[in-house]
Parts: C-alpha cells; structure tokens; sequence
C-alpha cells in the first residue's frame, strides 16, 4: 500500500474540494484549484532554478497565502522547507540559512534586505525570490505566472525529510529538527480524526506558521479536511473578532497569550462568536483557573495538549470526549506512546515523576547535521522531551517542571545560554544569568541578571538594544537587574 505523504495530500483536497474556499486573507481567496495552479507555478520555476528532491529552500513569510503556496511547492519537487522566524535577526539568518544548506529564499521586502547584505557568506543560496517589489533575484508574479498543470513529484517515502523547523539548542545555537512526511502527515488527521473536523470548519491561523504548532494545528489540519485557512498575519484583539464574526470561524489553535487577551478584552461582547465550536491551546501551560472562565464566557470548549517542535508537535491532548482533569495535559494522542523515566533510563510506575518520553510516528528524524545531539534525545527508540512529569493510572499526563534548562514565553522555546551568550559580548557585561519569570500572559518572560564591568554605569536600554541587534524579540530580556554576584553557576 502506498504510503500517504503530504503532497498526496495536498492532491486529494485539491482534487477533492476544488471549488472550496481554501485559504482567505483580507481580501484574498483562493479556492483549492487556486491554490493547486500556485502551487505547480511556483514548483516549476524553482524547478528551472535547479531545485530538486533533497534540496533545502528557506520560507520567511508572515501568514499569508504565499506561505502555504510556497510551502507545498518545495514539497512538490521533493525538496525540504525550511520555515524560519519572520522576526529573526540579520546575525541569526546568517546561522541559519547557513546551518539549513538552504539553496533559495522565498521572503518578503524586509528580510530581503537583510539576505542581501550577508549573501556573499552564503554560497550555496543561489537566489532570492520575493513577495513584493524588485528587492529580489526574481518577483513574486514572475515565479508563479508559469504553466500551472500537474508537477510530478519524484517518488517520496513517508520517511523523507519534508520540514526542518528549528528549535533552542542547549548549545546556545539553534537545531533544525527535520521532520518527515509521515511525521507531519500523521499529524495533519489529528483535528479530523479527534475533533470530528470536516471541509465546513474554519480555522484561524493566528499564531506564526513558522512555528510547528501554527503549521500543523492550523495549516495542515485545515487542508488536510478541505476546510478554509482563515490566515492573519497581525496579533491584533479587535481583529481577531471581527475576522471570526466574518468568516465564521469554527476553531482557533493558539497559545494561551491569545485566549488570555480575548477573555480581558473589554468590546468582546460587541462581536457574535457564536460559529466558535472548539478552541485549542498550546505552546506553554495555560493557568488552569482560567480554562472555565473562558469556555463560560464564550460558551466554547478550550482543550490543552502538549507537544515539543521535535514531535512535530502535537504528543497529548485533551479529547473533547473524555473526563478532562484540571491540571493535566490530557492523553497521549494517535500511536503516541508515553513513559516516565529515571536519570538512567528506567520506566517509572504511575504516579512518580521523572523524565516524560514518547515514542511514535510524529517523532522527528532527528537534528539536522547534528548526530551527537540527536543521539542525546534520541534514546533506545524513545524521544527524551527534557519535561518532568508524572501519568496516573488513566493514563492522563501531569507536567512537574523541567529537566533541562530552559524558558518558554508566548510559545517560543529560549535557551538562557543563548541568551547570555549574546549579553557577554557587550563590553559591560562581565557575567550574567539568565532566567525565566513567571507571566500570566506570556507564561513565562526572560529576566536577565547582569554583573557589570568595573567602572561600568548600569544602563539596562543599552543592553537591551544591543540583544535586539542579535537576537529575535522574543528573545530579548524583558527586565535586567544589575547584582553583585549571581545565586547559581550558568551552563
């Protein structure tokens, strides 16, 4: 039997919902024959560039329907997409592009700009194609005005690379987990098989589908079902309510940020939301006391699950079918195996807490040029998440804390060590600890202490410019205290 990767995937919805609506923007529509004629369009031309299987192809796009169109095109020819933040720095593109092997860039005019300044350290990028204007090697109308007939797609197997997505490393330096086509494929059924999505739902793709969990709770979910991607590229309260009472939104997949703004929002009841029929919740823990209040102020149910970039992302969720109990981070979801181990790798019984691990087919291939890494997490066939947590005998997950060292906020894993890494080449800084402070919005905020250099003056906007110069937003100290020693030892 034939193994489903997701450019079959992407075939059947087109074939099958052709004259559905697939993804919506503002203005902008594309029906799934749209979106299919984009897709070869822009699979030929990268084609008559040299791109072929196996090739790395760098998107750097906000939410918009050139993202998914690119995203499928480099799928098409067997290449790998390699989705990076839109927010990332000059200095971390340079790593990046350079670390992915990517051969082309697919941006908008803003990142362009940067790409162009440090193209002659990147000698495999052959050119840049751009969404607007003529900062690029080729415009956005001009790769995707091509032929648009059938592309044929050089035979795939469910464990080649389709996606490399790339995640804090303890390093310092990020790593790439490669995800394959079965991985994401097997994850893309998830809202279908779990919530009873069909082509009549709507999902908001509000979080970045940079980010595993935007592209295959929203993207991939959405399309895989024949659905429409209602796709923002803004975080914006006042708009993400009209655009549900517009398009009729049916679900939302966010991090707890997002749920957590609607709640507070003081013109949330100005909006009809009443299409809403299942909201999900993600990326960092949601303050439990709040689930009830929202699903009584919007008469919709919330479930939390769980998942980690190098699971592709989604592990355990809360079914909409089953007992939910406060706390929990729900069952383990699809052929999602989970344990609880000991420092030496021993099954835990239930109830005691340790390392979580999971086994199954949405675990990643592994980091992308880094066997030493991957060899570290990858252990004996189980996936070592770095999460502490304990199962109960139902087999529902409680998370503890963490075993590695390590901040989320707003979804987004940080590394301290990157972190102060970047604070240790300002001429200031003489030591420095990084941490994690707890944030109803954003889970968590970074905190960095400083030990200054002698005769240096404390100037906390100083240090804090010079991180933006390196580093993307998020991960930028929120707050900076200047001590006189530090309370542990940083690694």
């Amino acid at each position: 039997m034939k193994e489903h990767t997701l450019c079959s995937m992407i075939d059947h919805s087109i074939d099958t919902w052709s004259e559905n609506r697939a993804v919506v923007h503002g203005n902008a529509v594309l029906t799934y024959r749209e979106l299919g004629r984009n897709i070869n369009s822009l699979a030929r031309t990268l084609r008559n560039h040299g791109i072929k299987k196996g090739d790395s192809v760098a998107l750097i796009l906000p939410n918009i329907p050139e993202f998914v169109i690119s995203y499928f095109a480099v799928l098409k020819l067997g290449g790998v997409a390699v989705t990076l933040n839109t927010a990332s720095t000059q200095y971390e593109l340079k790593y990046l592009l350079e670390n992915s092997d990517s051969r082309v860039v697919i941006t908008a005019p803003a990142t362009a700009v940067k790409i162009r300044e440090i193209r002659q350290e990147l000698p495999l990028c052959r050119f840049i194609v751009v969404t607007e204007g003529a900062d690029g090697d080729i415009s956005w109308s001009e790769a995707t005005a091509g032929d648009s007939s059938a592309v044929e797609t050089p035979p795939l197997a469910g464990d080649d690379p389709a996606v490399i997505v790339y995640t804090a490393g303890l390093t310092g330096k990020p790593l790439g987990a490669v995800l394959t086509h079965r991985n994401l494929y097997t994850q893309s059924c998830l809202l279908r098989d779990l919530c009873d999505g069909t082509e009549r739902d709507r999902g908001l793709a509000l979080i970045p589908l940079f980010h595993t969990f935007g592209a295959t709770a929203n993207m991939l979910c959405t399309l895989n079902m024949g659905g429409c991607l209602v796709m923002m590229d803004r975080f914006n309260l006042e708009a993400v309510f009209r655009t549900i009472e517009a398009e009729g939104v049916t679900y939302i997949s966010a991090v707890p940020r997002v749920y957590l703004g609607m709640m507070l929002y003081e013109e949330a009841d100005r909006f009809n939301v009443d299409s809403l029929r299942l909201c999900i919740t993600g990326g960092s823990a949601m303050p439990v006391d709040y689930i009830p209040l929202f699903e009584e102020k919007f008469k919709v149910k919330l479930m939390e699950g769980y998942g980690l970039t190098e699971a592709s992302p989604v592990c355990s969720f809360n079914l909409p079918r089953i007992q939910q109990k406060i706390g929990s981070i729900g069952v383990p979801v699809g052929d999602v195996e989970t344990k609880i181990f000991d420092n030496e790798d021993h099954e835990l019984p239930s109830g005691e807490k340790g390392e979580l691990v999971i086994r199954g087919s949405n675990v990643m291939k592994g980091y992308y040029k880094e066997p030493q890494q991957t060899a570290e997490v990858l252990r004996n066939g189980w996936l070592h998440t770095g999460d502490l947590a304990w199962i109960d005998e139902e087999g529902y997950i409680f998370l503890t804390g963490r075993k590695k060292r390590m901040i989320i906020t707003s979804g987004f894993n940080v590394y301290p060590k990157e972190v102060e890494t970047v604070l240790r080449m300002h001429e200031a800084v003489r030591d420095v600890l990084v941490v994690g402070k707890e944030d109803l919005m954003r889970g968590e905020i970074i905190k960095a202490m400083v030990i200054l250099q002698n005769a240096h003056i404390p100037d906390d906007k100083e240090l804090m410019k010079h991180c933006r110069q390196y580093l993307s937003p998020y991960k930028v100290p929120r707050e900076i205290e200047f001590v006189k020693t530090l309370q542990q030892t940083s690694n």
